[in-house]
């Protein structure tokens, strides 16, 4: 994860998520049922989980979450973007979550 976060952000050091549209990069035409891919970092959301109190599915379900918005063309690289990211992705968790979607 390392890796792909320095290629593809160049950042160091792993994410605990990165996600990766189909509409952009080398790809010739998007297929309509394909938003793209997001990878998740087993290893960060172990780690994650721990610090932040959750559950190891609850947190790789929280990063799928950030992950897919992104996909979706929801961003956070402006504050006011970052708050609207963090809401929308705690109403979308919490909702999940209350529907026992992980019991």
């Amino acid at each position: 994860m390392a890796e792909l976060n320095f290629r593809h952000r160049g950042k160091e050091g792993p994410t605990n998520v990165l996600a990766f549209p189909q509409r952009e990069g080398d790809f010739s035409g998007p297929q309509m049922d394909l938003l793209g891919d997001v990878v998740i970092c087993a290893d960060r959301i172990a780690h994650d989980a721990e610090e932040l109190g959750y559950t190891r599915a609850e947190m790789a379900l929280y990063v799928l979450i950030h992950g897919v918005l992104h996909l979706m063309g929801v961003h956070h690289d402006l504050p006011a973007r970052r708050t609207s990211m963090e809401e929308k992705v705690e109403q979308l968790f919490h909702r999940l979550i209350s529907s026992s979607l992980m019991t």
